[in-house]
């Protein structure tokens, strides 16, 4: 029977990173409101920037295999927010708001994009 312990290690950053999604958006929703999704965007833009950071700061360095699970599998899967960046697309369609559904969908994969390349760049460079 194989280890169970990869499972529990993705669950729990599963869990941590569920949380700072919650935070995140929250402290958004407080501070900015809920009228364009100010928080996913920012929250995906980070999950980018921060699972290419560590995936290339690590890709030549000795890691416990534990850390891939825990932090990008766990922790940045949970706290990206791909799906809810989808269906906001999709009711700012609905709401008519075409043009902030197009900054939207431009700004996340740009922004996003960008974030991945910044994230790989610092990870060579530490």
């Amino acid at each position: 029977m194989p280890s169970a312990v990869p499972y529990l290690v993705v669950a729990l950053g599963g869990a941590l990173g569920a949380v700072a999604r919650v935070a995140v958006s929250n402290l958004f929703v407080r501070r900015i409101g809920v009228a364009w999704p100010y928080g996913t965007l920012f929250i995906n833009v980070t999950g980018c920037l921060v699972i290419a950071l560590f995936l290339t700061y690590f890709s030549d360095r000795e890691l416990n295999p534990s850390w891939r699970y825990f932090f990008p599998t766990g922790f940045v899967g949970a706290y990206t927010t791909f799906s809810t960046y989808e269906y906001e697309v999709i009711s700012l369609l609905a709401s008519g708001a075409r043009s902030g559904a197009a900054v939207y969908v431009v700004l996340s994969n740009g922004i996003g994009f960008a974030a991945g390349l910044l994230g790989i760049w610092l990870g060579r460079r530490m």
